[in-house]
Protein backbone atom coordinates (compact mmCIF):
# COMPACT_ATOMS: atom_id res chain seq x y z
CA UNK A 1 0.00 0.00 0.00
CA UNK A 2 2.90 2.35 0.71
CA UNK A 3 4.14 1.85 -2.84
CA UNK A 4 0.68 2.64 -4.22
CA UNK A 5 0.30 5.79 -2.11
CA UNK A 6 3.65 7.03 -3.33
CA UNK A 7 2.70 6.49 -6.95
CA UNK A 8 -0.65 8.23 -6.59
CA UNK A 9 1.13 11.24 -5.06
CA UNK A 10 3.74 11.33 -7.79
CA UNK A 11 6.54 9.75 -5.76
CA UNK A 12 8.60 6.63 -6.21
CA UNK A 13 9.92 4.57 -3.35
CA UNK A 14 13.68 4.21 -3.18
CA UNK A 15 14.68 0.67 -2.29
CA UNK A 16 18.24 1.55 -1.36
CA UNK A 17 17.68 4.70 0.63
CA UNK A 18 14.30 3.72 2.08
CA UNK A 19 13.13 7.22 1.13
CA UNK A 20 10.93 8.84 -1.46
CA UNK A 21 11.74 11.01 -4.43
CA UNK A 22 9.60 12.90 -6.94
CA UNK A 23 9.00 10.61 -9.87
CA UNK A 24 6.41 12.45 -11.94
CA UNK A 25 5.97 16.17 -12.58
CA UNK A 26 3.03 17.99 -11.10
CA UNK A 27 1.20 18.25 -14.40
CA UNK A 28 0.88 14.50 -14.96
CA UNK A 29 -2.28 13.36 -16.62
CA UNK A 30 -4.48 10.47 -15.64
CA UNK A 31 -5.99 7.97 -18.02
CA UNK A 32 -8.16 5.45 -16.24
CA UNK A 33 -6.04 4.02 -13.42
CA UNK A 34 -2.70 4.72 -15.14
CA UNK A 35 -0.46 7.76 -14.84
CA UNK A 36 1.48 9.02 -17.83
CA UNK A 37 3.97 11.76 -18.45
CA UNK A 38 5.82 13.00 -21.54
CA UNK A 39 9.13 11.24 -22.02
CA UNK A 40 11.26 14.39 -21.99
CA UNK A 41 9.87 15.44 -18.58
CA UNK A 42 10.40 12.00 -17.17
CA UNK A 43 13.97 11.97 -18.42
CA UNK A 44 14.68 15.22 -16.62
CA UNK A 45 13.13 14.34 -13.29
CA UNK A 46 14.08 10.69 -13.03
CA UNK A 47 17.65 10.58 -14.19
CA UNK A 48 18.83 13.05 -11.58
CA UNK A 49 16.96 11.14 -8.90
CA UNK A 50 18.91 7.90 -9.36
CA UNK A 51 15.94 6.07 -10.72
CA UNK A 52 18.29 3.29 -11.84
CA UNK A 53 18.55 2.08 -8.25
CA UNK A 54 14.85 2.09 -7.58
CA UNK A 55 12.99 0.97 -10.69
CA UNK A 56 12.79 -2.24 -12.68
CA UNK A 57 13.26 -1.99 -16.41
CA UNK A 58 12.80 -4.25 -19.43
CA UNK A 59 15.59 -6.78 -19.32
CA UNK A 60 15.53 -6.87 -15.52
CA UNK A 61 12.05 -8.22 -15.01
CA UNK A 62 10.46 -8.70 -11.65
CA UNK A 63 7.03 -10.04 -10.91
CA UNK A 64 5.87 -6.42 -10.45
CA UNK A 65 5.60 -5.36 -14.11
CA UNK A 66 6.39 -1.68 -13.73
CA UNK A 67 7.56 0.58 -15.17
CA UNK A 68 7.40 -0.45 -18.78
CA UNK A 69 6.99 1.15 -22.18
CA UNK A 70 3.64 0.72 -23.79
CA UNK A 71 2.07 1.72 -27.09
CA UNK A 72 -1.34 0.43 -26.14
CA UNK A 73 -2.71 3.88 -25.26
CA UNK A 74 -0.44 6.31 -27.09
CA UNK A 75 1.34 6.52 -30.39
CA UNK A 76 3.21 9.65 -31.45
CA UNK A 77 5.17 9.90 -34.63
CA UNK A 78 8.58 10.51 -33.19
CA UNK A 79 11.34 8.46 -31.64
CA UNK A 80 13.18 9.57 -28.48
CA UNK A 81 16.50 10.87 -29.83
CA UNK A 82 19.79 9.96 -28.21
CA UNK A 83 18.54 8.38 -25.01
CA UNK A 84 20.89 9.31 -22.16
CA UNK A 85 23.67 10.18 -24.61
CA UNK A 86 25.32 12.59 -22.21
CA UNK A 87 25.12 10.24 -19.29
CA UNK A 88 27.01 7.16 -18.22
CA UNK A 89 25.52 3.95 -19.61
CA UNK A 90 22.45 2.91 -17.70
CA UNK A 91 22.96 -0.23 -15.62
CA UNK A 92 20.05 -2.25 -16.92
CA UNK A 93 19.56 -0.50 -20.22
CA UNK A 94 20.20 -3.56 -22.39
CA UNK A 95 17.68 -2.90 -25.14
CA UNK A 96 18.00 -0.61 -28.14
CA UNK A 97 15.71 2.42 -28.64
CA UNK A 98 14.96 1.52 -32.24
CA UNK A 99 13.45 -1.79 -31.10
CA UNK A 100 10.63 0.12 -29.40
CA UNK A 101 7.35 1.03 -30.99
CA UNK A 102 7.13 4.72 -31.76
CA UNK A 103 6.00 6.37 -28.58
CA UNK A 104 7.13 9.29 -26.52
CA UNK A 105 5.30 8.43 -23.34
CA UNK A 106 6.32 6.48 -20.28
CA UNK A 107 3.59 4.22 -18.98
CA UNK A 108 3.37 3.29 -15.31
CA UNK A 109 0.99 0.44 -14.67
CA UNK A 110 -1.34 0.63 -11.70
CA UNK A 111 -0.62 -3.05 -10.99
CA UNK A 112 2.00 -2.67 -8.26
CA UNK A 113 3.04 -5.47 -5.94
CA UNK A 114 4.63 -5.29 -2.54
CA UNK A 115 8.35 -5.87 -2.86
CA UNK A 116 8.50 -7.87 0.34
CA UNK A 117 9.61 -11.43 -0.37
CA UNK A 118 10.74 -10.49 -3.88
CA UNK A 119 12.19 -13.34 -5.92
CA UNK A 120 15.92 -13.61 -6.58
CA UNK A 121 17.23 -11.90 -9.71
CA UNK A 122 17.25 -15.26 -11.53
CA UNK A 123 13.46 -15.18 -11.44
CA UNK A 124 13.06 -11.60 -12.67
CA UNK A 125 12.28 -12.54 -16.23
CA UNK A 126 9.32 -12.48 -18.47
CA UNK A 127 9.62 -14.58 -21.59
CA UNK A 128 6.87 -15.79 -23.83
CA UNK A 129 7.54 -19.23 -25.19
CA UNK A 130 7.36 -22.93 -24.51
CA UNK A 131 9.66 -25.15 -22.55
CA UNK A 132 11.39 -27.84 -24.55
CA UNK A 133 11.22 -31.42 -23.32
CA UNK A 134 12.34 -34.47 -25.24
CA UNK A 135 12.23 -38.23 -24.92
CA UNK A 136 15.24 -39.91 -23.37
CA UNK A 137 15.43 -43.46 -24.71
CA UNK A 138 17.14 -46.01 -22.52
CA UNK A 139 18.60 -49.27 -23.80
CA UNK A 140 19.09 -51.50 -20.80
CA UNK A 141 19.31 -54.99 -22.23
CA UNK A 142 23.05 -54.83 -21.70
CA UNK A 143 24.75 -53.24 -18.71
CA UNK A 144 27.66 -52.04 -20.83
CA UNK A 145 25.36 -50.48 -23.42
CA UNK A 146 23.12 -48.55 -21.05
CA UNK A 147 22.68 -45.08 -22.52
CA UNK A 148 20.34 -42.20 -23.11
CA UNK A 149 19.53 -40.80 -26.51
CA UNK A 150 18.33 -37.22 -26.79
CA UNK A 151 16.81 -37.41 -30.30
CA UNK A 152 13.08 -37.55 -29.85
CA UNK A 153 12.65 -38.67 -33.46
CA UNK A 154 14.57 -41.88 -32.91
CA UNK A 155 13.01 -44.84 -31.13
CA UNK A 156 15.82 -47.37 -30.70
CA UNK A 157 14.88 -51.03 -30.68
CA UNK A 158 16.88 -52.39 -27.79
CA UNK A 159 15.33 -55.82 -27.73
CA UNK A 160 13.05 -58.00 -29.74
CA UNK A 161 9.51 -56.84 -29.08
CA UNK A 162 7.97 -60.25 -29.62
CA UNK A 163 6.12 -61.48 -26.52
CA UNK A 164 6.44 -58.05 -24.93
CA UNK A 165 3.75 -55.73 -23.65
CA UNK A 166 4.60 -52.05 -23.79
CA UNK A 167 2.69 -49.26 -22.11
CA UNK A 168 3.18 -45.67 -20.95
CA UNK A 169 2.37 -44.00 -17.64
CA UNK A 170 1.89 -40.32 -16.84
CA UNK A 171 1.91 -38.87 -13.31
CA UNK A 172 0.62 -35.32 -13.10
CA UNK A 173 -0.35 -33.01 -10.24
CA UNK A 174 -2.77 -30.77 -12.15
CA UNK A 175 -3.18 -28.16 -9.34
CA UNK A 176 -6.66 -27.99 -7.85
CA UNK A 177 -8.25 -24.60 -8.47
CA UNK A 178 -9.40 -24.36 -4.85
CA UNK A 179 -5.86 -24.96 -3.61
CA UNK A 180 -4.49 -22.44 -6.09
CA UNK A 181 -6.84 -19.76 -4.78
CA UNK A 182 -6.20 -20.69 -1.14
CA UNK A 183 -2.44 -20.36 -1.71
CA UNK A 184 -2.34 -17.36 -4.03
CA UNK A 185 0.93 -16.18 -2.45
CA UNK A 186 2.68 -18.98 -4.34
CA UNK A 187 1.68 -17.52 -7.70
CA UNK A 188 2.61 -13.84 -7.41
CA UNK A 189 4.85 -14.23 -10.45
CA UNK A 190 1.91 -15.20 -12.67
CA UNK A 191 -0.34 -13.04 -14.76
CA UNK A 192 -3.85 -13.34 -13.37
CA UNK A 193 -5.51 -14.66 -16.55
CA UNK A 194 -3.30 -17.76 -16.70
CA UNK A 195 -4.57 -18.82 -13.25
CA UNK A 196 -8.23 -19.08 -14.22
CA UNK A 197 -9.57 -22.62 -14.52
CA UNK A 198 -11.25 -21.73 -17.82
CA UNK A 199 -7.75 -21.02 -19.18
CA UNK A 200 -5.92 -23.82 -17.37
CA UNK A 201 -8.06 -26.87 -18.10
CA UNK A 202 -7.84 -26.68 -21.93
CA UNK A 203 -4.05 -26.51 -21.59
CA UNK A 204 -3.96 -29.50 -19.23
CA UNK A 205 -6.23 -31.51 -21.52
CA UNK A 206 -4.08 -30.56 -24.49
CA UNK A 207 -0.99 -31.95 -22.71
CA UNK A 208 -2.78 -35.18 -21.87
CA UNK A 209 -3.97 -35.62 -25.45
CA UNK A 210 -0.54 -34.84 -26.84
CA UNK A 211 1.34 -37.40 -24.74
CA UNK A 212 -1.45 -39.97 -25.05
CA UNK A 213 -0.31 -42.12 -22.11
CA UNK A 214 -1.95 -45.51 -21.54
CA UNK A 215 -2.24 -44.87 -17.78
CA UNK A 216 -2.82 -41.50 -16.09
CA UNK A 217 -2.16 -40.93 -12.40
CA UNK A 218 -3.52 -37.49 -11.53
CA UNK A 219 -3.27 -35.65 -8.22
CA UNK A 220 -5.16 -32.58 -6.93
CA UNK A 221 -8.18 -33.46 -9.03
CA UNK A 222 -11.02 -31.24 -7.81
CA UNK A 223 -14.27 -33.13 -7.38
CA UNK A 224 -16.64 -30.74 -9.16
CA UNK A 225 -14.24 -30.31 -12.07
CA UNK A 226 -13.75 -34.07 -12.23
CA UNK A 227 -17.46 -34.71 -12.55
CA UNK A 228 -18.30 -31.97 -15.03
CA UNK A 229 -15.17 -31.66 -17.18
CA UNK A 230 -12.22 -33.93 -16.44
CA UNK A 231 -13.90 -37.33 -16.47
CA UNK A 232 -16.14 -36.68 -19.51
CA UNK A 233 -13.18 -35.29 -21.47
CA UNK A 234 -10.95 -38.26 -20.63
CA UNK A 235 -13.69 -40.78 -21.32
CA UNK A 236 -14.09 -39.24 -24.77
CA UNK A 237 -10.39 -39.98 -25.32
CA UNK A 238 -10.88 -43.68 -24.54
CA UNK A 239 -10.02 -43.73 -20.83
CA UNK A 240 -11.77 -45.47 -17.98
CA UNK A 241 -11.51 -43.33 -14.83
CA UNK A 242 -11.43 -44.16 -11.12
CA UNK A 243 -11.37 -41.45 -8.49
CA UNK A 244 -10.87 -41.11 -4.75
CA UNK A 245 -11.60 -37.77 -3.09
CA UNK A 246 -9.85 -36.68 0.07
CA UNK A 247 -11.68 -37.06 3.33
CA UNK A 248 -12.49 -33.86 5.22
CA UNK A 249 -13.23 -30.47 3.69
CA UNK A 250 -10.72 -30.31 0.83
CA UNK A 251 -12.66 -31.31 -2.30
CA UNK A 252 -9.81 -32.78 -4.34
CA UNK A 253 -8.31 -36.21 -4.67
CA UNK A 254 -6.45 -38.73 -6.81
CA UNK A 255 -7.55 -40.31 -10.08
CA UNK A 256 -6.21 -43.24 -12.09
CA UNK A 257 -7.36 -43.45 -15.70
CA UNK A 258 -6.39 -46.12 -18.22
CA UNK A 259 -7.04 -46.87 -21.87
CA UNK A 260 -9.82 -49.38 -22.57
CA UNK A 261 -7.80 -50.67 -25.49
CA UNK A 262 -4.82 -51.64 -23.30
CA UNK A 263 -6.17 -52.88 -19.96
CA UNK A 264 -9.06 -54.51 -18.18
CA UNK A 265 -9.90 -53.53 -14.61
CA UNK A 266 -9.54 -56.30 -12.02
CA UNK A 267 -9.93 -54.36 -8.76
CA UNK A 268 -10.21 -50.85 -7.31
CA UNK A 269 -8.75 -50.26 -3.86
CA UNK A 270 -9.00 -46.77 -2.30
CA UNK A 271 -6.88 -45.95 0.75
CA UNK A 272 -7.90 -43.35 3.34
CA UNK A 273 -5.02 -42.16 5.51
CA UNK A 274 -7.30 -40.51 8.06
CA UNK A 275 -8.03 -42.79 11.01
CA UNK A 276 -10.37 -41.68 13.74
CA UNK A 277 -8.89 -44.18 16.21
CA UNK A 278 -5.25 -43.14 15.58
CA UNK A 279 -4.49 -39.59 16.81
CA UNK A 280 -1.37 -39.41 14.62
CA UNK A 281 -3.43 -39.87 11.46
CA UNK A 282 -5.58 -36.75 11.58
CA UNK A 283 -4.89 -35.65 7.99
CA UNK A 284 -7.17 -36.25 5.00
CA UNK A 285 -4.76 -37.48 2.32
CA UNK A 286 -5.69 -40.53 0.27
CA UNK A 287 -4.31 -43.09 -2.13
CA UNK A 288 -5.75 -45.27 -4.87
CA UNK A 289 -4.55 -48.72 -5.99
CA UNK A 290 -5.77 -50.46 -9.16
CA UNK A 291 -5.05 -53.94 -10.44
CA UNK A 292 -5.01 -53.94 -14.24
CA UNK A 293 -4.91 -56.85 -16.67
CA UNK A 294 -3.06 -56.16 -19.94
CA UNK A 295 -5.11 -57.04 -23.01
CA UNK A 296 -2.90 -59.48 -24.87
CA UNK A 297 -4.87 -62.05 -26.91
CA UNK A 298 -1.89 -64.24 -27.78
CA UNK A 299 -0.44 -64.87 -24.36
CA UNK A 300 -1.31 -64.81 -20.69
CA UNK A 301 0.35 -62.02 -18.78
CA UNK A 302 0.66 -61.03 -15.14
CA UNK A 303 -1.52 -58.24 -13.87
CA UNK A 304 0.01 -54.82 -13.19
CA UNK A 305 -0.58 -52.97 -9.93
CA UNK A 306 -0.83 -49.18 -10.35
CA UNK A 307 -0.86 -46.96 -7.25
CA UNK A 308 -1.34 -43.22 -6.98
CA UNK A 309 -1.13 -40.92 -3.94
CA UNK A 310 -0.54 -37.41 -2.67
CA UNK A 311 1.16 -37.48 0.72
CA UNK A 312 0.88 -34.75 3.34
CA UNK A 313 2.77 -31.55 2.51
CA UNK A 314 3.74 -30.31 6.00
CA UNK A 315 7.57 -30.54 6.04
CA UNK A 316 7.63 -30.81 9.84
CA UNK A 317 5.42 -33.90 10.04
CA UNK A 318 7.62 -36.66 8.69
CA UNK A 319 6.00 -39.09 11.14
CA UNK A 320 2.66 -38.68 9.36
CA UNK A 321 4.28 -38.98 5.93
CA UNK A 322 6.05 -42.23 6.78
CA UNK A 323 2.86 -43.69 8.25
CA UNK A 324 0.82 -42.70 5.20
CA UNK A 325 3.45 -44.30 2.96
CA UNK A 326 3.39 -47.48 5.06
CA UNK A 327 -0.40 -47.65 4.67
CA UNK A 328 -0.12 -47.28 0.90
CA UNK A 329 2.60 -49.96 0.71
CA UNK A 330 0.46 -52.31 2.81
CA UNK A 331 -2.42 -51.91 0.37
CA UNK A 332 -0.11 -52.45 -2.59
CA UNK A 333 1.26 -55.58 -0.94
CA UNK A 334 -2.25 -56.92 -0.47
CA UNK A 335 -3.31 -56.14 -4.06
CA UNK A 336 -0.11 -57.18 -5.85
CA UNK A 337 0.45 -60.42 -3.94
CA UNK A 338 0.26 -63.49 -6.16
CA UNK A 339 -0.52 -67.09 -5.31
CA UNK A 340 3.10 -68.20 -5.58
CA UNK A 341 4.10 -65.65 -2.95
CA UNK A 342 5.65 -63.18 -5.39
CA UNK A 343 4.32 -59.78 -6.41
CA UNK A 344 3.04 -58.71 -9.79
CA UNK A 345 4.80 -55.71 -11.41
CA UNK A 346 4.12 -52.42 -9.61
CA UNK A 347 4.01 -48.80 -10.73
CA UNK A 348 3.69 -46.30 -7.88
CA UNK A 349 3.11 -42.66 -8.82
CA UNK A 350 2.33 -39.47 -7.00
CA UNK A 351 3.31 -36.31 -5.23
CA UNK A 352 5.26 -37.64 -2.25
CA UNK A 353 6.22 -34.22 -0.88
CA UNK A 354 9.76 -35.46 -0.29
CA UNK A 355 12.98 -34.64 -2.09
CA UNK A 356 15.52 -37.03 -3.65
CA UNK A 357 17.95 -38.45 -1.11
CA UNK A 358 15.66 -37.82 1.85
CA UNK A 359 15.02 -40.68 4.32
CA UNK A 360 11.51 -41.22 2.94
CA UNK A 361 12.78 -41.34 -0.65
CA UNK A 362 15.62 -43.69 0.33
CA UNK A 363 13.19 -45.97 2.11
CA UNK A 364 11.12 -46.36 -1.05
CA UNK A 365 14.14 -47.22 -3.18
CA UNK A 366 16.19 -49.27 -0.72
CA UNK A 367 13.35 -51.07 1.02
CA UNK A 368 14.63 -50.36 4.52
CA UNK A 369 15.01 -47.49 6.97
CA UNK A 370 16.38 -47.36 10.49
CA UNK A 371 14.72 -44.25 11.87
CA UNK A 372 16.22 -44.36 15.37
CA UNK A 373 17.23 -40.82 16.33
CA UNK A 374 15.79 -39.35 13.11
CA UNK A 375 14.22 -35.90 13.49
CA UNK A 376 10.66 -35.62 12.22
CA UNK A 377 11.54 -32.54 10.17
CA UNK A 378 14.32 -34.41 8.34
CA UNK A 379 12.15 -37.24 6.96
CA UNK A 380 11.11 -35.49 3.75
CA UNK A 381 14.17 -33.27 3.31
CA UNK A 382 11.98 -30.18 2.86
CA UNK A 383 12.43 -28.52 6.25
CA UNK A 384 15.33 -26.06 6.31
CA UNK A 385 14.64 -24.37 9.63
CA UNK A 386 15.20 -25.63 13.16
CA UNK A 387 11.52 -26.43 13.57
CA UNK A 388 10.33 -30.00 13.46
CA UNK A 389 13.41 -31.41 15.16
CA UNK A 390 11.48 -33.64 17.54
CA UNK A 391 12.76 -37.22 17.24
CA UNK A 392 10.56 -39.92 15.74
CA UNK A 393 9.00 -42.15 18.36
CA UNK A 394 9.57 -45.91 18.31
CA UNK A 395 7.36 -47.27 16.90
CA UNK A 396 6.09 -44.39 14.75
CA UNK A 397 2.48 -45.59 14.67
CA UNK A 398 0.53 -47.47 17.33
CA UNK A 399 -0.20 -51.21 17.07
CA UNK A 400 -3.94 -50.67 16.57
CA UNK A 401 -3.22 -49.35 13.05
CA UNK A 402 -2.83 -52.99 12.05
CA UNK A 403 0.29 -52.49 9.93
CA UNK A 404 3.62 -54.09 10.77
CA UNK A 405 7.10 -52.59 10.51
CA UNK A 406 7.34 -54.54 7.23
CA UNK A 407 4.53 -52.38 5.81
CA UNK A 408 2.01 -55.20 5.45
CA UNK A 409 -1.36 -55.74 7.08
CA UNK A 410 -1.03 -57.73 10.27
CA UNK A 411 -3.26 -60.75 10.62
CA UNK A 412 -5.30 -60.15 13.72
CA UNK A 413 -5.22 -63.40 15.67
CA UNK A 414 -6.21 -64.21 19.20
CA UNK A 415 -3.07 -64.86 21.23
CA UNK A 416 -2.39 -68.51 21.93
CA UNK A 417 -2.21 -69.45 25.58
CA UNK A 418 -0.49 -72.76 26.19
CA UNK A 419 -0.12 -74.22 29.61
CA UNK A 420 3.57 -74.94 30.19
CA UNK A 421 4.74 -78.23 31.66
CA UNK A 422 6.06 -76.34 34.64
CA UNK A 423 5.46 -72.94 36.06
CA UNK A 424 7.90 -70.27 34.85
CA UNK A 425 9.93 -68.52 37.48
CA UNK A 426 9.60 -64.75 37.82
CA UNK A 427 13.04 -64.05 36.23
CA UNK A 428 12.01 -66.17 33.22
CA UNK A 429 8.73 -64.25 32.90
CA UNK A 430 10.60 -60.95 33.08
CA UNK A 431 13.02 -62.12 30.37
CA UNK A 432 10.15 -63.12 28.08
CA UNK A 433 8.46 -59.73 28.56
CA UNK A 434 11.70 -57.89 27.73
CA UNK A 435 12.15 -59.87 24.51
CA UNK A 436 8.60 -59.17 23.36
CA UNK A 437 8.95 -55.48 24.14
CA UNK A 438 12.24 -55.24 22.24
CA UNK A 439 10.66 -56.90 19.19
CA UNK A 440 7.73 -54.48 19.20
CA UNK A 441 9.97 -51.45 19.59
CA UNK A 442 12.10 -52.08 16.51
CA UNK A 443 13.13 -48.92 14.69
CA UNK A 444 13.61 -50.69 11.36
CA UNK A 445 11.06 -50.20 8.59
CA UNK A 446 11.04 -52.54 5.61
CA UNK A 447 9.02 -53.30 2.49
CA UNK A 448 9.21 -56.24 0.10
CA UNK A 449 9.30 -54.45 -3.25
CA UNK A 450 12.29 -53.68 -5.41
CA UNK A 451 11.45 -50.17 -6.57
CA UNK A 452 13.43 -47.83 -8.79
CA UNK A 453 12.76 -44.26 -9.84
CA UNK A 454 12.14 -43.49 -13.50
CA UNK A 455 14.19 -40.31 -13.13
CA UNK A 456 17.74 -39.88 -11.86
CA UNK A 457 16.90 -36.34 -10.53
CA UNK A 458 20.10 -34.79 -11.88
CA UNK A 459 21.16 -33.84 -15.38
CA UNK A 460 23.64 -36.50 -16.54
CA UNK A 461 26.15 -34.05 -18.00
CA UNK A 462 26.21 -31.35 -15.32
CA UNK A 463 24.73 -32.86 -12.16
CA UNK A 464 22.32 -29.91 -11.88
CA UNK A 465 19.13 -30.94 -10.04
CA UNK A 466 15.97 -31.52 -12.05
CA UNK A 467 12.75 -30.12 -10.67
CA UNK A 468 9.13 -31.24 -10.97
CA UNK A 469 7.41 -28.24 -9.36
CA UNK A 470 8.13 -24.52 -9.49
CA UNK A 471 6.33 -21.54 -7.98
CA UNK A 472 7.16 -18.28 -6.19
CA UNK A 473 8.54 -19.97 -3.09
CA UNK A 474 10.54 -22.93 -4.39
CA UNK A 475 11.54 -25.20 -7.24
CA UNK A 476 12.21 -28.80 -6.29
CA UNK A 477 11.47 -32.45 -7.08
CA UNK A 478 8.58 -34.00 -5.14
CA UNK A 479 6.81 -36.02 -7.88
CA UNK A 480 7.90 -39.53 -8.82
CA UNK A 481 7.16 -42.62 -10.85
CA UNK A 482 8.53 -45.68 -9.06
CA UNK A 483 8.40 -49.12 -10.68
CA UNK A 484 9.36 -52.65 -9.69
CA UNK A 485 12.70 -53.81 -11.06
CA UNK A 486 15.71 -55.67 -9.76
CA UNK A 487 18.79 -53.52 -9.28
CA UNK A 488 21.95 -54.80 -10.89
CA UNK A 489 24.11 -51.83 -10.01
CA UNK A 490 24.04 -48.56 -8.12
CA UNK A 491 24.75 -45.16 -9.65
CA UNK A 492 28.03 -43.80 -8.40
CA UNK A 493 27.53 -40.21 -9.54
CA UNK A 494 24.55 -37.88 -9.78
CA UNK A 495 22.86 -38.39 -13.12
CA UNK A 496 24.45 -41.79 -13.79
CA UNK A 497 22.23 -44.57 -15.07
CA UNK A 498 21.37 -47.75 -13.22
CA UNK A 499 21.11 -50.87 -15.35
CA UNK A 500 17.82 -52.63 -14.65
CA UNK A 501 16.84 -56.22 -15.32
CA UNK A 502 13.72 -58.15 -14.43
CA UNK A 503 10.28 -56.84 -13.57
CA UNK A 504 9.35 -53.87 -15.70
CA UNK A 505 11.92 -52.47 -18.09
CA UNK A 506 12.16 -48.72 -18.47
CA UNK A 507 12.31 -47.89 -22.18
CA UNK A 508 12.06 -44.11 -22.19
CA UNK A 509 11.16 -41.09 -20.11
CA UNK A 510 10.15 -37.53 -20.89
CA UNK A 511 13.02 -35.26 -19.85
CA UNK A 512 12.70 -32.97 -16.86
CA UNK A 513 14.04 -29.44 -16.53
CA UNK A 514 16.09 -27.33 -14.15
CA UNK A 515 14.83 -24.37 -12.15
CA UNK A 516 16.70 -22.03 -14.48
CA UNK A 517 14.96 -23.58 -17.48
CA UNK A 518 11.54 -22.98 -15.97
CA UNK A 519 12.18 -19.36 -15.05
CA UNK A 520 12.98 -18.57 -18.66
CA UNK A 521 9.23 -19.00 -19.24
CA UNK A 522 8.31 -17.22 -16.00
CA UNK A 523 8.05 -20.37 -13.88
CA UNK A 524 4.88 -22.38 -13.41
CA UNK A 525 2.04 -21.98 -14.18
CA UNK A 526 2.48 -19.97 -17.37
CA UNK A 527 0.75 -19.41 -20.69
CA UNK A 528 1.48 -22.92 -21.96
CA UNK A 529 1.93 -24.99 -18.78
CA UNK A 530 -1.09 -24.68 -16.54
CA UNK A 531 -0.02 -26.45 -13.36
CA UNK A 532 2.75 -25.66 -10.90
CA UNK A 533 3.96 -29.23 -11.50
CA UNK A 534 5.37 -30.82 -14.64
CA UNK A 535 3.85 -34.05 -15.94
CA UNK A 536 6.13 -37.08 -15.57
CA UNK A 537 5.96 -39.65 -18.33
CA UNK A 538 7.59 -43.06 -18.81
CA UNK A 539 7.39 -45.97 -21.22
CA UNK A 540 7.70 -49.52 -19.89
CA UNK A 541 7.99 -53.05 -21.23
CA UNK A 542 6.50 -56.01 -19.41
CA UNK A 543 8.14 -59.39 -19.85
CA UNK A 544 5.60 -62.11 -20.67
Amino acid sequence: MEAWRCVRRGYGRCVVGRGRYPMLPHHQKSLGRDWTTPWENLQKCCWNRHISSCMRWPGHYSRAPYPYFSSRHFSLNWRPPGLFESRAPFQYWNWRPDSLSQTSLFHLSSYIMNSEGDEPSSKRRKHQGTIQRHWEYICNHNKENTKILGDENVDPICEDRENKFEFSVMSYNILSQDLLEDNSHLYKHCRRPVLHWSFRFPNILKEIKHFDADVLCLQEVQEDHYGTEIRPSLESLGYHCEYKMRTGRKPDGCAICFKHSKFSLLSVNPVEFYRRDVPLLDRDNVGLVLLLQPKIPSAASPAICVANTHLLYNPRRGDIKLTQLAMLLAEISSVAHQKDGSFCPIVMCGDFNSVPGSPLYSFIKEGKLNYEGLAIGKVSGQEQSSRGQRILSIPIWPPNLGISQNCVYEVQQAPKVEKPDGDLTQPELDKTEVLVTAEKLSSNLQHHFSLSSVYSHYLPDTGIPEVTTCHSRSAVTVDYIFYSAEKEGVAEQPGAEVALVGGLKLLARLSLLTEQDLWTVNGLPNENNSSDHLPLLAKFRLEL
